[in-house]
């Protein structure tokens, strides 16, 4: 097609969309590019244009036109993932769906809400903690990230030890596949086996075979108690040891265990960043939260754990937040990690392990990129209780031109040698682009045939999410 004709073809494809969605809902030209392609990479947005409907049934319109047209789409939610789960071409519309963001029930008896896919975690958290109940799903990123991006990663977070990751927490679910079909399997019941249950094709599929549009999410009854506290270890031994010693003595009440080792607490703890509240040279820090329904008791009870955890040795520090403000102030030493990301470049990893092997596995992580760039930093921190770790890797070079290079070398380190481990190259934070080539290290050929046969059947046209997870 010349370039004529495609200038045609695509003036009339933005018509035919502002048709479906409206004039306001098109965006195309400099109004597209205004915005930012993600929340990690702040380049001007490339795509055909972007597409921003208000509802399932003009999501639908949308894609019929697509699916005939055979024009590819990339789905935008929060844009905060972190594997270019969201990157697109000149040649691609993006849909995003902020204007589906309406929370359209509570159910305080059943316990569960309907929210469309474009509604922000947070805003979620908030609308049922109004009604005395509480959505466990938590992580940094609860003010952009949307609850349709959660289903599509199947996320995680800092929670995933007690309430399970975005799997265990949703109900039923309603999707539009890449044909324009409406897939509404709004179930509400926890027990539901009357066949296939269709929406886990779905959740953690990173957009691939359908765009889920609405979900049933699970709640809890909100916790009347929470108490935190941050500690100093002195081994992994130690980490892992008192992760079991706090299950047990807290009867199923510890909701989060997050872990920092050393290098990570000096960087995001040096002058300028955020106050230490305990001594920066200690190998391990954990900080750890847990929900209950006696404040009273529970206060008693988390305080004499800890005391039993300081006089068997397995604690060798600790401090516990007098108010709110605090409370906030330790999580912010976990969740704000922009003292590293403002290092270029910067390579974040998402992997996970038997925590037995923790330790061992970070110990050759660190010895490899030592090797590899004497000057580069490694920053470990993790879910742990999950079997969730993140690094950050900076090599500290200056030669910036080399950067995927760089990346490519930086994968290798952190990379291989989970293999031995039965690692995963991705524990929440899915495969989009960024690792692609390593999919297969963490999936068997048949598993693979048969992602790419689900794919071919609910999109054979490859139009949504080209590119993403695995090539077709």
């Amino acid at each position: 097609m010349s370039a004529a004709a495609q200038t045609i073809a695509m003036s009339d494809l933005l018509q035919q969309l502002q048709g479906i969605v409206g004039k306001d809902g098109v965006l195309a030209g400099d109004e597209l590019h205004q915005r930012a392609c993600s929340y990690w990479n702040p380049a001007p947005l490339r795509a055909m244009a972007l597409v921003r409907p208000r509802s399932t049934a003009e999501l639908s319109q949308v894609m019929r036109l697509c699916h005939e047209l055979n024009q590819p789409v990339v789905t935008h939610g929060g844009l905060t993932g972190v594997v270019e789960g969201v990157a697109a071409s000149g040649q691609e519309l993006v849909v995003s769906l902020e204007r589906m963001n309406a929370i359209e029930e509570i159910d305080t008896v059943g316990r569960t809400a309907i929210v469309q896919a474009g509604a922000v975690l947070q805003a979620v958290q908030e609308a049922v903690a109004a009604k005395d109940l509480y959505f466990p799903l938590d992580l940094g990123a609860r003010g952009s990230c949307t609850i349709g991006g959660n289903v599509a990663t199947n996320a995680g977070g800092i929670n995933v030890i007690r309430y399970g990751m975005m799997r265990e927490l949703v109900l039923g679910l309603e999707v539009v596949l890449a044909d324009g079909t409406v897939i509404s399997s709004m179930n509400r019941m926890l027990k539901n086996n009357a066949g296939y249950d269709l929406k886990q094709l779905f959740i953690g599929s990173e957009g691939t075979l359908g765009i889920v549009t609405r979900v049933v999410l699970k709640l809890k009854e909100a916790p009347a108690s929470q108490n935190t506290a941050m500690v100093a270890l002195q081994s992994f031994a130690a980490v892992a040891g008192l992760l079991k010693f706090m299950e047990r003595k807290l009867a199923g009440h510890l909701s989060a265990y997050e872990v920092m080792w050393r290098e990570y607490f000096q960087a995001v703890t040096a002058p300028g960043w955020h106050r230490a509240p305990l001594g920066r040279d200690y190998p391990f820090y954990v900080v750890m939260e847990a929900n209950g329904a006696d404040s009273d008791a529970d206060t008693g009870q988390f305080i004499a754990a800890l005391e039993q955890a300081i006089e068997v040795g397995l604690v060798v520090d600790a401090v516990i937040p007098k108010s709110g403000a605090e409370r906030d102030a330790l999580w912010a030493i976990r969740e704000d990690f922009e003292a590293i990301t403002s290092v270029h470049p910067t390579f974040l990893y998402d992997v996970s392990l038997p925590i037995v092997h923790m330790d061992e596995y970070i110990r050759q992580v660190e010895a490899r990129l030592a090797a590899r760039w004497p000057a580069g930093k490694c920053y470990v921190l993790g879910h742990i209780g999950d079997g969730n770790l993140h690094l950050f890797v900076t090599p500290n070079l200056e030669d910036a031109a080399t950067h995927d290079r760089l990346h490519a070398e930086s994968d290798q380190d952190v990379y291989e040698p989970l293999m031995p481990y039965g690692g995963s190259v991705s524990a929440e934070h899915g495969i989009g682009i960024e690792k692609l080539g390593w999919l297969a290290s963490s999936r068997s050929e048949p598993e693979l045939a048969l992602m790419r046969q689900l794919k071919r059947t609910l999109d054979p046209k490859n139009l949504l999410n080209r590119g993403k997870v695995f090539a077709l």
